[in-house]
């Protein structure tokens, strides 16, 4: 409780100083006030315009669409313009549009326009779903509709024509880079193709290294067989043939059944020469010189081996002729076998060249390989990327016939814009109050400084507070009259003063409320 009157009799101390020092109250309150009132008096009467829209953004055929078109979700397109409206092409649209461009002369007076319309349009979204408020505020009125129309219509052509424009955009692009993926589409075939002529024996068509010597060795497996068998069949003619002699004669035809069949002259030249061509064509190919002769000379002798034994198989015998047949038919038989293995050993030399020179390049395989199957990746990659876009290339006309023949979006005007009647701006009322409040509010806290730097006594337990001394008592002034009559006479001047600020304060809300603009009739 004691507490209590202590902070009380404190407050009343404070309010007692700022009363002594009130000459700086009222010379705050008129150095303030005067010039705040005739400030917001002069301010310029403004007018704001205001629009209302509804944007209807269902839409039948965007269910349809999904997931086979670029169809973009109107309600992201409509809030993507509202949070875009504001942009600086936007707003120099605008300011084109409502001929506030030319009002203005140099960049700088430009820069300050388009800065000013970027803060003063205001798009607001109400609580309702879709229903958008387009305000501005200008003093002149007319100005002030025409730059809402304006900021409407860019809202509203460019909430319709941003999904298409941003789908002729996609278009382009995809365009662009389908060309692209397919030149180097077109280039990594090339290079893959090249790479597989260059590498045909180690990265096989079909299957792998390993595979293809496999195959090789399978084949020349196979090739052997064939020879073993054809031989076999060969010997067993020539034994036939044989036990259809019974001696030998002047073509060396001899008797016993191990014994060769028929034997010539050209026989043992035919082999030398057979040899020779093996020889040759370990180290040559088929189109050297030596190989083509002697290929020639032994073709040559065995068709003069042939002629001998044809010769002898037709002489004319009567009591032999059935078996001169038989021997003829074995004899043809034995050259078409001899003729085959000759083949098969061509065959087979060539399986055992294909072979070496495979086993010689077994060390280059892996990193072949390695290169083979990255210029596979980079092709697979590339044609995907290019059939994907070849997808959304589809997709993305789709969606351009959608918007040609749907319309996504419907606004309705609900406000239009109008020129506004009255001023809505600025609230002097406020204005005013708060120039009162502040030059009031000046004066006492300067005088409270006062009172606080220069303190004056005015009970005797401030002394006491001050000194430490107690007050025994109090000695009344000698010219307590004159005192008296001298502060009455700063309460007067202080009411006096205090009165007519507020007086014309008071003159001045009046004059606002009834919209008439005092300080010009004063002027004037």
């Amino acid at each position: 409780m004691q507490d209590l009157q202590q902070t009380i009799q404190l407050v009343l101390d404070y309010i007692r100083g700022i009363w002594i020092r009130k000459r700086y109250l009222i010379i705050c309150s008129w150095l303030i006030c005067p010039i705040g009132f005739i400030y917001v008096a002069s301010l310029p009467d403004v007018y704001e315009s205001e629009a209302q829209v509804y944007v209807d953004t269902r839409s039948v055929i965007a269910p349809l669409l999904q997931g086979i078109s670029l169809y973009n979700d109107p309600d992201s397109e409509v809030r993507m313009m509202a949070q875009t409206l504001k942009s600086r092409s936007n707003i120099e649209e605008i300011a084109r549009e409502s001929d506030l461009d030319i009002t203005v002369t140099t960049d700088v007076q430009y820069e300050e326009l388009i800065a000013e319309l970027t803060d003063d349009i205001i798009l607001d979204k109400t609580k309702r779903e879709n229903i958008y408020t387009i305000s501005y505020t200008h003093k002149n009125p007319q100005v002030a509709r025409t730059v809402v129309q304006e900021t409407l219509d860019v809202f509203v052509e460019g909430s319709l024509g941003g999904n298409r424009q941003d789908t002729a955009t996609a278009t382009r692009f995809i365009d662009e880079q389908i060309a692209e993926y397919e030149a180097r589409l077109s280039e990594a075939e090339q290079q893959r193709a090249e790479f597989q002529r260059q590498h045909a024996d180690i990265l096989p068509m079909q299957g792998s290294f390993h595979t293809n010597m496999q195959n090789l060795m399978s084949e020349l497996s196979d090739t052997k067989l064939t020879i073993r068998e054809a031989q076999q069949k060969a010997a067993t003619l020539r034994g036939k043939l044989t036990n259809n002699r019974k001696a030998t004669d002047g073509l060396g035809v001899q008797s016993g059944t191990d014994a060769p069949v028929i034997t010539t002259k050209y026989d043992q030249r035919i082999l030398k020469l057979e040899e020779n061509l093996d020889d040759l064509r370990i180290g040559y190919t088929d189109k050297h010189p030596d190989v083509i002769q002697t290929t020639n000379m032994l073709e040559n002798l065995k068709k003069a081996r042939q002629r001998e034994i044809d010769a002898y198989l037709n002489q004319d015998d009567s009591d032999d002729a059935p078996l001169s047949q038989l021997n003829q038919d074995i004899t043809l038989e034995i050259s078409r076998l001899e003729g085959e293995i000759a083949s098969l050993r061509v065959r087979e030399e060539d399986y055992n060249l294909k072979i070496e020179d495979l086993r010689n390049k077994i060390d280059l395989v892996p990193q072949i390989e390695a290169e083979g199957i990255a210029k596979n990746r980079n092709y697979d990659i590339v044609k995907q990327k290019y059939e994907e876009l070849l997808t959304r290339k589809e997709a993305a006309d789709i969606t351009k016939r959608a918007e040609i023949t749907s319309d996504e979006l419907q606004f309705r005007i609900i406000k239009p814009p109008l020129v506004p009647p009255e001023p809505t701006g600025p609230n002097r009322f406020i204005q005013y109050t708060g120039v009162l409040i502040v030059g009031f509010g000046l004066g006492v806290g300067l005088a409270f400084l006062m009172s606080q730097l220069t303190p004056i006594l005015v009970r005797g337990h401030q002394l006491t507070a001050l000194t430490g001394y107690p007050i025994w008592g109090a000695v009344t002034h000698l010219q307590i009259d004159q005192i008296k009559k001298t502060e009455r006479f700063r309460v007067a001047v202080f009411v006096a003063s205090t009165g007519a600020i507020i007086f014309v304060y008071a003159v001045l809300v009046a004059a606002d409320v009834m919209n008439i603009d005092l300080l010009s009739k004063v002027i004037s």
